[in-house]
């Protein structure tokens, strides 16, 4: 059989997935490249794969895996791939998964003892590896909030290197109606803040608590007000000549602060 070129229907209704209002409608996204591909077809609802000759001789496994989901395999040209992607050089291999984000309730469950709160966080690399950080440290989700980029986005799928197929990742836009669940659920807010009153090294009989960390986005760091709603505002000391640290540094510094408070006082997040 003919590989499928750009202007198969099948490839022509995938591409506009890289479109967000495409994927809101249809409720289906592109997961791109060999290792989200795999985490695609163990963990989510995976409808089709396409993939070049070359790809399907470089990575005979995820075939076997899609066969085994009785997943349909489609290959497809060289240019048909590039149109299926948002990458400079294209790994040729792509699936078309059901979309991934939860309810916020989805998101605080009553077990809930640690969540990442990225709030109006624009550049999809740091959303991504936020939710990467979040999962390697066994947090128990992310609540994208305000006006946030889409985890659906090519670049977050790919910088969470898979994660976002591990954790329940919600979007909220109302981020009042964010803070009132996380009070609601029982869950301290701390916010980073450069002038915090509370430092994180001396933060950790605050982090044994069940924690929600919001934090802020790339250009102008946590609204001000936002911040203040927090129960608390911690800073992290730098003690070198930097400035600041970038959002996807915070994040993986006060997230594992608090992973490795709760896991000493309460045993293994869940």
């Amino acid at each position: 059989m003919d590989p499928l070129t750009e202007r198969t229907p099948r490839v022509v209704s995938a591409v506009k997935l890289l479109r967000t209002a495409e994927r809101r409608k249809t409720g289906r996204f592109l997961a791109e490249g060999e290792n989200s591909v795999a985490e695609a077809l163990g963990t989510a609802t995976v409808h089709e794969v396409f993939v070049t000759a070359a790809a399907a001789a470089r990575y005979p496994g995820l075939l076997d895996a899609a066969h085994r989901r009785r997943v349909h395999v489609s290959l497809v040209t060289d240019r048909a791939a590039e149109r299926l992607s948002d990458t400079v050089t294209p790994p040729g291999v792509v699936a078309v998964c059901d979309l991934l984000d939860v309810p916020l309730d989805r998101a605080l469950s009553p077990q809930a003892r640690l969540l990442a709160v990225p709030v109006s966080v624009g550049e999809p690399g740091n959303a991504g590896t936020v939710i990467r950080v979040a999962d390697a440290v066994g947090a128990d989700g992310v609540i994208l909030a305000g006006d946030s980029v889409d985890p659906h986005n090519g670049k977050c799928v790919r910088a969470s290197a898979g994660s976002v197929f591990h954790l329940p990742v919600a979007r909220e836009r109302d981020t009042d109606r964010v803070l009132g669940a996380l009070a609601e659920a029982g869950l301290q807010v701390l916010a980073t803040a450069a002038d915090g009153e509370v430092d994180l090294d001396d933060a950790d009989e605050l982090l044994a608590a069940p924690t929600a960390w919001l934090f802020g986005n790339e250009a102008h760091g946590l609204d001000p007000m936002i911040a203040a709603r927090a129960d608390h505002r911690v800073r992290i000391p730098i003690r070198g000549r930097a400035e600041s640290l970038n959002l996807a540094t915070a994040a993986s510094i006060c997230l594992y602060a608090s992973a490795r408070v709760q896991h000493r006082v309460h045993g293994p997040i869940a």
